[in-house]
């Protein structure tokens, strides 16, 4: 007599195909589910209830020589400092610690904002803090910045900052 673990019911080969098939489908619709999650796709697929477009995902190559994780919000201000021609150290680390390494490394560091530069704040990302790249400055003192990985990984958005605004920040030059 077989032993009862090592009895099976039969299964027919049409029922077995389906199984194999459905588990396949399972694998292929889940990486597409976890990137929709980890990028909050409805902000990036809309707009800023002002009538344009200012967020998007990023999908362009690496920049050579920019060294901080691909994605992230101090990816994006090492690239955009590169791009603008004055590229920043790579070794400042996380984004709550880069106004200190950027007075190591000899930069000015205060809470006005000018063209070009790096706005950090230690609050946020868990105690990793954030960075943003100062795009322009208006005549009024209003700001703009373009900054990735605010309202999902890797999604890139631009926002005006009011001048009062600025002493909450500092400004990395």
């Amino acid at each position: 007599m077989m032993p009862l673990l090592l009895r099976r019911k039969a299964v027919s080969a049409k029922k077995e195909l389906l199984l194999v098939f459905g588990v396949i489908g399972v694998l292929l619709i889940l990486p597409p589910i976890v990137l929709v999650s980890m990028t909050n796709a409805s902000a990036l697929i809309g707009n800023d209830g002002n009538g344009t477009d200012n967020v998007y995902l990023y999908t362009d190559p690496a920049v050579a020589g920019d060294l901080y994780d691909y994605g992230n919000c101090t990816y994006w201000v090492a690239m955009r400092r590169i791009q603008v021609g004055e590229p920043i150290p790579e070794n400042w680390g996380n984004a709550a610690d880069w106004v200190t390494n950027a007075l190591f490394s000899g930069y000015k560091v205060d809470q006005i904002p000018t063209k070009y530069a790096i706005m950090q704040t230690s609050l946020g990302a868990g105690g990793l803090g954030h960075v943003a790249f100062v795009e322009s400055v208006d005549p009024d003192g209003t700001w703009h910045i373009s900054e990735m990985n605010v309202v999902g990984f890797d999604g890139v958005d631009y926002r005006a900052m009011p001048a009062a605004a600025a002493k909450g920040y500092s400004f990395i030059h």
